[in-house]
């Protein structure tokens, strides 16, 4: 009936579920113009039962036939001088497929409930009253129904009815449920088995922050999935009563997040739970913030968004506020109901970020698993792993320092972490991030690297680290200031003591013109240990004039990631000027190169490029690089394969396994003018086999134009089998590569790598150590036997190596050996033969 149905919204929108009771039954209701008339007898008995009389006849056979009203969740306050011995304990009757059991258990409140209008009153324990109230009760016998077989009723899905088949509502041959007064054919037969009585359980701990599982990645506007859970004993009700208690079942054991865990734990604490109580969204980011796991999991089964901003914290998440706090229990209920592990702040801040910053490591541990990506950067360009080493906090960057390969990212200042580990002194956690690969001689926007750091901060400790490291002792910023003259202005004794030790120029000059002398506190300890050293200096100098001098800091003029010094020993010729150094191959001449992205062939990887899946190692038969970059012992130095390295079509992310050549010159070179051999290359660090050097660039121009120019000393010719002939002349534009000499026993290997264009015809040629080579080794390859067989008429090999094959005494000896195998008849003819010249 229309008008049934109406008021039954009603009653629940305003009263609260089945718990409508009329305030006074006398009152007669007045019907005008209803939609329909109330010629429905149901409605006339269902308005008489709620406590209506209506101004229509009801037979006396109508109302004989009285139909149970639910009053599950009411209390009657007990009446009388007192109750009966027999009411100081539990009048419940439990009913189990026909038997009964009475209950004997202590009753603590004497308020009286009963299940409907048709069952006199009971005084009930605990256990029995939260059973009354969740309707477990049947309205027409009175009888519990908690095991044993019933009837239930779930019109609202969490929400159970429990009644027995004969005890259901029937008007007209059709049953209704007792409770809710839903039609009853729905109502599904539910056998519940008694429990096995067990001891009593030992509480529950949370579980240990290696147990949480991964969550799954869900998406902004996602809303936890309920589900349908078990019903919590008593026990398990006052176990997880307290405010910040989870239990291993709600985090799910071990590997999949449990679906059922909000559920779960709300059903173990729907006695706790606040009736009619409306929060703003913003007391989920206070409760969150404050650690209260019980309140967060109300308001978010409430419907609150996990992902709301809080305009007065920096529009921070709940999420934010969590992770900054360290409680990971409440970070595992947020992510599971939909919280976005990425969400920035109004810093750019992430809660992963927050949770580093904080030093909570479980929680960091916990985001990771969860899928919160490491290597995002906040409004300073900062990432996880610098805010962890800017506070010192070695467990986080030792955890971050595994899940992100980016240990040298660089934030807007050009610092790296192992930056803001030198300038506040974590001596522990310099070596912890040297032994992950952080690179000393990284420059910031001032081009000032680790060392500068070392002598301003005054840790002589961190600057013997970064020295036996191998970080730049002659490096200086753009304002000409070397680590000395930082060391001598901020009065650090030890560190000048040290960087003198270790053949410090103390003459060299700042761009104001300052020597590291002049900017130190006259007649101080420092200024006497420089004089001092000024002194030793000059005398030796003087006694030989034609030291090592230092020509350049770098020749590459910053276009490089690692500076390239110069230096001449031998004599007094100045830093080559003649070209012009470029980082990478230019074009001269119009030379069309296919650098169209939809030419591309690319991957689709979601990992770092190193499965045989990926579509760029297939392209090179496999992905030859290993984790830190080399060539594997394997790869064929004879023929190496040509590499194709990922490219900007790709899917994968900048720091995949895939990308070397085209990240750039990292091995710390140096310029030098050899003894016999003109300039030529050394490495200023051990280099392993199989490492990146460099690429020889220079102009790319066809094969024709290279036989019109009239030096040719600079050539590489690009055998590339493919359409016509070119070559790379380094001879005006050229980077480092155009001073590496010819070696008969060659450290370095010649590959041709494709990065961002895959036009066969101009591949880069890249640079790789065939062998181990020691700092201070002379580094070179084999420029090839057409080489020699043109350039051998004006000069020889000067590689001084025992199986030089070029040199002066090679050549005579080959040729004493080719004399002797002609015979005399043959050397006869070959002396009457005409002169040519």
């Amino acid at each position: 009936c229309h008008y049934a149905s109406a008021g039954s919204r009603k009653r629940k929108r305003k009263m609260g579920m089945y718990n409508f009771v009329p305030k006074k039954k006398s009152k007669v209701l007045k019907v005008k113009d209803p939609p329909h008339p109330l010629s429905c007898n149901l409605c006339r008995k269902i308005l008489y039962f709620l406590g209506f009389p209506v101004d229509c006849d009801v037979t006396e056979t109508d109302l004989s036939e009285e139909l149970p009203l639910c009053c599950c969740r009411m209390e009657t306050p007990c009446s009388g001088d007192g109750l009966a011995q027999t009411e100081h304990t539990c009048m419940a009757i439990e009913s189990a497929d026909g038997l009964v059991n009475r209950c004997r258990r202590r009753v603590v409140k004497h308020e009286m409930m009963r299940p409907s209008n048709t069952v006199h009153l009971l005084v009930l324990c605990e256990d029995h009253r939260a059973g009354m109230v969740k309707h477990q009760c049947c309205p027409g016998c009175g009888l519990f129904c908690r095991t044993g077989t019933f009837m239930e009723c779930r019109p609202y899905g969490s929400i159970s009815h429990r009644f027995h088949r004969g005890c259901a509502s029937f008007i007209k041959a059709q049953s209704f449920c007792p409770h809710c007064g839903e039609d009853a054919t729905g109502a599904q037969e539910v056998a519940v088995p008694k429990p096995v009585t067990l001891p009593r359980p030992e509480p529950v701990l949370p579980p240990a922050p290696d147990a949480f599982p991964v969550a799954p990645v869900v998406s902004e506007t996602t809303r936890p999935l309920i589900h349908r859970a078990k019903k919590t004993t008593d026990l398990e009700r006052r176990h997880d009563s307290s405010p910040n208690s989870l239990t291993r079942e709600s985090l799910g054991d071990g590997g999949e997040p449990a679906k059922t865990s909000l559920e779960s734990i709300l059903m173990a604490l729907d006695d706790e739970k606040p009736k009619k109580v409306k929060y703003h969204t913003k007391q989920l980011y206070i409760s969150a913030h404050r650690g209260e796991l019980q309140k967060v999991i109300h308001l978010l089964v409430d419907g609150k968004d996990p992902n709301y901003l809080m305009d007065s914290q920096n529009k921070r998440t709940p999420l934010h506020a969590a992770a900054a706090e360290g409680h990971q229990e409440v970070c595992h209920m947020l992510v599971q109901a939909g919280a976005n592990l990425d969400m920035f702040d109004e810093e750019q801040r992430t809660p992963l970020m927050d949770a580093c910053y904080n030093n909570h490591l479980d929680t960091v541990k916990y985001l990771l698993r969860a899928g919160a990506a490491v290597d995002l950067k906040d409004i300073k360009g900062s990432t996880c792993l610098h805010l962890a080493a800017k506070l010192g906090h070695y467990d986080i960057v030792e955890h971050l320092s595994k899940a992100s390969r980016q240990v040298n990212v660089q934030d807007d200042g050009g610092w790296t972490p192992i930056t803001w580990a030198i300038e506040y002194k974590y001596k522990e956690l310099v070596l912890l991030l040297l032994s992950r690969g952080a690179d000393v001689n990284i420059r910031d926007k001032e081009e000032n690297i680790g060392l500068h750091w070392a002598a301003l901060s005054g840790s002589d400790d961190i600057t013997q680290i970064l020295l036996d490291a191998g970080c730049d002792l002659h490096a200086v910023n753009i304002h000409g200031d070397s680590p000395l003259h930082i060391a001598a202005r901020e009065n650090q004794l030890e560190c000048v003591i040290l960087l003198l030790s270790r053949g410090v120029d103390v003459n060299v000059r700042n761009r104001e013109g300052e020597t590291p002398l002049d900017c130190c506190i006259y007649n101080s300890k420092v200024w006497v240990a420089l004089n001092t050293n000024k002194k030793l200096t000059d005398a030796r100098r003087t006694r030989d004039s034609h030291g090592e001098k230092f020509l350049s800091r770098d020749i590459s003029r910053g276009y490089e990631a690692v500076p390239i010094t110069c230096v001449n020993g031998v004599d007094s010729e100045p830093c080559p000027d003649n070209y012009k150094y470029v980082p990478d191959s230019c074009v001269t001449s119009p030379i069309h190169i296919d650098k169209d992205i939809t030419h591309l062939q690319h991957c689709v990887c979601t990992d770092d490029c190193s499965s045989n899946t990926c579509m760029c190692a297939q392209l090179s038969l496999r992905c030859w690089y290993d984790k830190e970059g080399r060539l594997p012992l394997e790869f064929c130095q004879k023929e190496p394969p040509v590499l194709f390295e990922c490219n900007h079509a790709c899917s994968c992310w900048r720091s995949c396994r895939n990308r070397v050549v085209q990240n750039g010159l990292r091995a710390r070179l140096q310029l030098y003018k050899t003894q016999r051999m003109g300039w030529g290359v050394k490495s200023l660090q051990d280099i392993p086999q199989g490492t990146f050097i460099c690429e020889y660039v220079g102009e790319i121009i066809t094969d024709a134009e290279a036989d019109g120019r009239e030096n040719d000393s600079y050539l590489f010719t690009l055998d590339n089998k493919v359409g016509e002939l070119h070559c790379i002349d380094a001879r005006l534009f050229g980077n480092i590569g155009r001073f590496i000499n010819h070696l008969c026993e060659p450290n370095l290997l010649a590959v041709r790598v494709f990065t961002m264009h895959q036009d066969l015809r101009f591949p880069r040629i890249a640079f790789f150590s065939s062998k181990p080579i020691k700092s201070g080794d002379q580094i070179g390859f084999d420029y090839g036997d057409h080489f020699w067989k043109v350039k051998s008429k004006y000069y020889n090999c000067q590689c001084c190596s025992p199986k030089c094959r070029h040199s002066s005494a090679a050549v005579a000896q080959r040729a004493q050996s080719l004399e002797r195998a002609v015979s005399p008849a043959q050397q006869s003819g070959i002396h009457s033969a005409p002169k040519q010249s």
